[in-house]
Parts: C-alpha cells; structure tokens; sequence
C-alpha cells in the first residue's frame, strides 16, 4: 500500500461520518506546492465555495514569500478566504474533512484560520 492509498483509506470514515450527519463539509487537499480548501453541499455534489493558494488574490499576498504556496503562511490565508466566501453565502457551520492528511502543520492551520475567521465545526 502507498502513501496515497493509506491516505484515501483514513479519509473513508470521516467521509462516511459527514455524509450521515448531512452537513456542509470543509473539504481540505494539499500537495507540495498548494493547498486547496471547498466547502461541498450536504449532497456531495455542489461546490459552494473554495479558496487556493492558486488565486490571484492569495498569489499576490504572498509574492514576497519564500515557497508562496506550500506552507503555513499560505494555508493561514486560504482558510480566512475560504470562512469569509462561507460565511458570504450564508453558511455558518461545517463538517471538517482533512481528506485523510494528518491534522497538523498546514492542515491545522488552515483548520484554525476558518475558525477565527467565523466557520464552526
């Protein structure tokens, strides 16, 4: 089994969980140079927002840094984006889903800048 099969086995649950409880999800995807923040309807088949480190917005934010996409600087910023987007189209809760990364560095980050900027989950 390889990183990316053990990664996609760990999401499953968490995955399961979410669509029971029929929530709004805050999905999170990272890769070396990016990372990328949707929050997905309660179907699973409706994007309502999302936020990257590929956006203009966020590039320019970050053009004088080192790295400018892959690292917690960035995902602090996507994360306020992607709460204020939320927030914009009236959705004030959601179901975190970490998409089977481990909850620490970037992921935990971004995590914790949607919830200062005003998501609950």
């Amino acid at each position: 089994m390889d990183k990316k099969q053990s990664r996609l086995r760990r999401a499953v649950p968490a995955r399961r969980k979410i669509h029971e409880l029929e929530m709004h999800r805050l999905s999170v995807h990272r890769s070396n140079s990016h990372i990328y923040a949707n929050i997905i309807g309660p179907a699973g088949n409706v994007v309502v927002a999302s936020a990257s480190t590929l956006e203009p917005e966020v590039r320019q934010q970050l053009a004088d840094q080192v790295g400018k996409g892959g690292n917690i600087a960035a995902a602090t910023l996507v994360g306020k984006r992607v709460a204020e987007k939320a927030r914009a189209a009236g959705i004030e809760s959601v179901a975190f889903d970490r998409s089977g990364f481990r909850y620490h560095g970037r992921v935990k980050a971004l995590a914790e800048a949607a919830r200062e900027a005003g998501l609950k989950f």
